[in-house]
């Protein structure tokens, strides 16, 4: 969900010789899903559970050994031994025969601890919707509680400058009252273009306080991806830092002309004069003309109106606008904060891009909902990572899993155990490095989350389960708003009885993670702008006739506890660098950089590596493709985690019976040069594509050459 490079691919903080020795196996390889799952299940006994889950199961062993004794003493007292006999003999063979019920119970009394803190956690969530949609308060409104409670408390801090909630609150209102005088109001729409810093929470949520919807841009998208971003969303402006204004001229000719530009820079910006360009207006002149007193507005902002959209690149395509309301922010922040055990005295750590859900909703929220001091970071350093959270006394700090790995290379210090944290939150955590993560960090708990930004359906792992992204009721799954049903693994498409439902998938048998959606506004799919986009992540028809669910596109695992894990992604989507691939963005745009020719793009499983590493297979039958100009031509127009790692120089190509290139059988081949007869190139560290020897292979599979 989140970006961990910067501008020119490059991981902050983390050099070459800081890797270890990826031949120890600490970071080598992917297990098949059944073998983790057992590794996992091993490893499970040794990791720290939350107090309060083994007392639950003591209370309720207790309970049950206490009602049986309590049972068989009225039996022998009021009908004496033989009876008493009896009914043990008839309980003895019913015990055999229903060997499985036996099973259930186990079950049951295993992780009823877990449900019952669950079903009372989500009850507390749900009064805390319920409070603010019953007063209609949006995100607004219950920031500006917090400003009247601690008005001088740090609401931001960013590279050690503190800003107040009396100073959020300030510059969020002259934000506010500028588009105010320039004639926006209720259900406009501003992009936004900006790297982390406070400013960023400021503008947005300045603009909100009009009713204005503000689209959150990925700053690594350059070109068509970002003139998309921009038109898809009905931009009317635009507010960028003056460091992406390089960006915004590269695509002045493939915009609206109407789409007013505010170029913008911070005190801590080397360009704080701004770029002097005529075509842009100095959001900075205005801003100091303006007033800091909130804006006088004259149009009603309601719980359940458009707040923001955050791009996602769902399965197929170019990025997608999701849909988050007033009521969809308070319900992600709100629901992390209840499950996970946050609490408002909390310090939160996030180097995280804010223009995605996990940095920009989950943590920030931390702050507008619940009045918590959140630590911004402009870019994601591995080795500055824990001295960051010892430096501002930080107890929360968020993660993404690529995130966890960078961190983990870097050589051990003293200092590494030094921190305040009793709590890592985040998404994509391996349980191959789990323990030895926490272990060597001394990380008292971890909660791992799973969700999609456009999604109806956010699940956590609040127990500490190693590997799991949470879990489903093993007592009664009906009640839980997530299923994991059966689908073809080529294709994704659900698999459909007699009757033409959906069927679940049984203990450890891999299936698509659905959210059923209902009536209830936090089980409402939102979708995206696309409308037509929206309708293709929806089935119906799904355990009976009628009701629809919402499709996330991911592969996932529930054991016979009801733990979950994620598997894979199905569609033409894969996962690197922490961002959602494209496969067919991709592939457009390099056919169009390669005279049109027939491109295959997929990603392919690395030893050592998180996600799957971009390849594109080149149709190149007169071997005349210049790899060089290429690789400078794909730098231009792709951001850096979506362009292909490895390039595959074909001089055929097979087709199916309906002229679809075979992407799996593709897939599967890999890169290994013994194996495959044509050239293959990887991108090295200087952005030029080599050949792929055996000895560059064996490198690659050994953490020699880093991709």
């Amino acid at each position: 969900m989140s970006g961990l490079e910067n501008c020119n691919g490059k991981v902050h903080g983390l050099r070459s010789s800081e890797l270890p020795d990826l031949e120890s196996g600490k970071l080598v390889g992917v297990e098949a899903p059944s073998k983790q799952l057992n590794n996992t299940r091993r490893r499970r006994s040794r990791f720290r559970k939350p107090v309060y889950v083994h007392l639950l199961r003591a209370a309720i062993m207790i309970l049950i050994i206490s009602g049986i004794i309590a049972a068989l003493a009225l039996i022998w007292y009021y009908t004496g031994w033989i009876f008493l006999l009896q009914l043990a003999i008839v309980a003895v063979v019913a015990f055999f025969i229903a060997g499985k019920y036996y099973r259930w119970v186990y079950v049951a009394v295993m992780t009823a601890p877990r449900d019952i803190v669950a079903v009372l956690r989500f009850i507390q969530i749900l009064l805390y919707i319920r409070h603010h949609q019953k007063k209609n308060h949006t995100v607004v409104d219950i920031f500006r509680e917090n400003v009247t409670r601690h008005p001088n408390k740090a609401a931001l801090i960013f590279e050690d400058e503190e800003w107040t909630f009396t100073q959020v609150e300030e510059y969020s209102n002259k934000i506010a009252n500028i588009f105010k005088s320039h004639g926006y109001k209720k259900g406009d729409v501003v992009a936004l273009f900006l790297e982390n810093k406070p400013e960023f929470v400021c503008m947005w949520l300045g603009l909100s306080k009009l009713g204005v919807i503000v689209p959150l841009i990925n700053t690594n998208q350059r070109l068509k991806p970002l003139v998309h971003s921009i038109t898809i969303a009905k931009s009317q402006a635009i507010i960028f830092g003056v460091e992406l204004s390089d960006a915004i001229r590269e695509v002045l000719d493939q915009i609206e002309s109407t789409v007013a530009l505010y170029e913008v820079s911070s005190s801590t910006s080397k360009h704080i004069g701004g770029s002097a360009d005529l075509r842009f207006q100095n959001l900075n002149v205005l801003f100091n003309e303006t007033p800091s007193t909130p804006p006088v507005i004259t149009d009603k902002i309601n719980h359940h109106d458009c707040l923001m959209y955050i791009y996602t690149s769902g399965t197929t395509g170019l990025p997608k606008a999701a849909v988050i309301t007033n009521s969809r922010f308070t319900f992600i922040a709100a629901g992390m904060s209840y499950i996970s055990g946050f609490k408002s005295s909390d310090r939160y750590y996030t180097p995280l891009p804010l223009y995605h859900t996990a940095g920009g909703s989950m943590c920030i929220g931390q702050m507008l909902l619940f009045g918590s001091t959140v630590v911004i970071r402009r870019k994601f350093s591995a080795s500055a990572y824990f001295p960051d959270c010892q430096k501002y006394k930080c107890t929360v700090a968020q993660y993404i899993g690529e995130m966890c790995r960078y961190v983990l290379a870097v050589p051990p210090r003293p200092t590494d155990t030094q921190h305040n944290l009793r709590l890592m939150f985040g998404n994509g955590l391996r349980p191959q490095i789990w323990s030895e993560f926490v272990e060597r960090f001394n990380i008292p708990r971890v909660a791992e989350f799973y969700g999609a930004t456009e999604g109806n359906a956010n699940i956590v792992n609040s127990d500490n389960t190693i590997g799991a992204v949470g879990f489903v009721s093993r007592i009664i799954p009906q009640i839980y708003p997530i299923s994991i049903i059966r689908v073809d693994p080529l294709t994704g498409e659900p698999i459909r009885d007699a009757r033409g439902l959906c069927m679940t998938c049984r203990a450890n048998e891999p299936g698509a993670f659905i959210g059923k959606i209902t009536s209830n506004p936090t089980r409402a799919f939102l979708g995206y702008v696309d409308q037509a986009a929206s309708e293709k992540k929806v089935i119906n028809n799904v355990f009976r006739h009628g009701d629809s669910a919402f499709l996330s596109g991911d592969i996932v695992v529930a054991d016979e506890f009801g733990y979950l894990f994620f598997k894979d992604r199905t569609g033409d989507t894969f996962r690197w660098k922490g961002e959602n691939v494209s496969t067919s963005e991709v592939e457009a745009v390099l056919s169009n950089l390669t005279s049109y020719r027939d491109v295959v793009v997929y990603g392919i499983q690395i030893r050592g590596q998180e996600g799957r590493a971009g390849m594109a297979a080149i149709l190149d039958p007169d071997n005349n493709l210049d790899l060089s100009h290429l690789a400078k031509e794909i730098a231009k127009v792709l951001p850096s985690y979506a362009r292909p790692i490895f390039i595959r120089i074909m001089r055929k190509m097979d087709m199916t019976g309906t002229y679809k290139l075979k992407k799996n059988d593709l897939q599967e081949e890999g890169v290994n040069p013994s194996t495959i007869s044509d050239s293959i190139y990887y991108l090295d560290n200087k952005g030029v594509y080599t050949l792929v020897t055996e000895k560059i292979y064996e490198d690659i599979n050994n953490g020699v050459i880093r991709l």
